[in-house]
């Protein structure tokens, strides 16, 4: 009996001592880069930059989709600001700000953790396309309204579940995810917040414009702050392309963000004093087909009725002058000049002053 009793005792100390189940999850690796199911950031060194592929589901033809990670873990403790970027697939800009960040943040002079992410989608990555494209096209779901997802559900619901479960939130204090327009428009730089906290946030990367914004079911910004995890959507410019203005901007502003957080040494700068907030916008849309030309850039300040754009037909014949619907801000404009019937041709960032629009209409 006292052996026993020993054994189990023995067996208990061990399990008691086992690592917990969101301990990192190393299964082989790829071009010397370790590939996991899981990532646990305390389990790495402090002092170092390491890189992952994380396996996040598999293809239709049984080959596992891999997403890259860079973690910095700095050589003191501190704060985990998650940068995450890719999720639509032609939104780019992101990609080379982590990457930017990853040859530039020295972790020996990091307190805290920063967990990378420079390419969530890799179907959407591989044929450009905004949303979630594992196959030829039976099904083509939108990301970033899927999380948290759900393991072992369908395809674009089982990759969620193991991004958010595994990867994204018990990685995570703090979050900026990193967007640009979509094909055929251009935003400025421009961010989504949604409470005080991540106004905050917004305020420190330096944007042109920050819209307070409820948001959409699903997305990774609402998701990780409704979790407790507060979180901005940072969207930087055009899409399928990388702007090297735009991206310097960005990664000055996160710089700016980690030095807030006091993650880096260094002075925190203030907001630029030509910061636009809004919380509600509204579309200016074309009634008629036809040709667009803009009458002004992305950016300008704009009064209610003032002209944004011309439609011509196809012979260069006006046939409509689009005004806007209200004062504001330029804050998105449609780059191809080919324009439906109803098409927005710009968006206004504007003030509401009903006071349920405060942190967003």
């Amino acid at each position: 009996m006292r052996a026993a009793a020993a054994t189990i005792a023995t067996m208990l100390a061990l399990l008691l001592a086992a690592p917990a189940l969101a301990a990192t999850e190393s299964i082989g690796s790829l071009d010397a880069v370790p590939i996991i199911d899981r990532l646990d950031v305390a389990d790495l060194p402090a002092g170092q930059l390491q890189r992952f592929w994380f396996r996040a589901g598999a293809s239709p033809v049984g080959q596992p989709w891999l997403v890259p990670v860079v973690v910095v873990k700095g050589a003191t403790p501190g704060p985990r600001l998650l940068l995450t970027a890719g999720i639509h697939g032609d939104e780019l800009n992101g990609i080379a700000v982590l990457h930017r960040l990853a040859g530039t943040v020295d972790p020996a002079k990091l307190a805290g953790t920063l967990v990378m992410v420079p390419g969530l989608n890799p179907p959407g990555l591989m044929q450009s396309a905004r949303q979630f494209t594992p196959d030829w096209g039976r099904s083509a779901p939108n990301l970033n309204r899927e999380m948290p997802g759900k393991e072992g559900g369908n395809t674009v619901a089982d990759f969620a579940g193991r991004l958010w479960n595994r990867l994204v939130r018990p990685n995570a204090d703090t979050a900026v995810d990193l967007h640009t327009q979509s094909r055929g428009t251009a935003y400025m730089m421009y961010v989504f917040a949604s409470n005080a906290r991540t106004r905050r946030m917004a305020e420190l990367v330096g944007p042109d414009i920050i819209k307070m914004d409820k948001g959409d079911k699903g997305t990774v910004e609402n998701t990780l702050t409704d979790d407790g995890v507060p979180a901005i959507t940072l969207e930087l410019g055009r899409p399928e392309m990388f702007d090297d203005a735009m991206i310097a901007r960005a990664e000055a502003g996160l710089t700016n963000l980690m030095r807030e957080l006091k993650m880096l040494p260094g002075k925190v700068t203030p907001p630029p004093a030509s910061l636009f907030v809004a919380n509600d916008l509204m579309p200016a849309r074309a009634t008629k087909a036809g040709w667009a030309r803009l009458l002004l850039p992305l950016g300008a300040a704009v009064k209610k009725d003032q002209p944004l754009a011309e439609i011509r037909d196809s012979f260069g014949r006006l046939v409509e002058t689009v005004l806007s619907p209200v004062d504001g801000r330029i804050s998105m404009i449609a780059t191809d000049p080919r324009t439906d019937q109803g098409a927005s041709i710009a968006r206004i960032t504007w003030w509401s002053p009903d006071p349920a629009c405060a942190n967003g209409c």
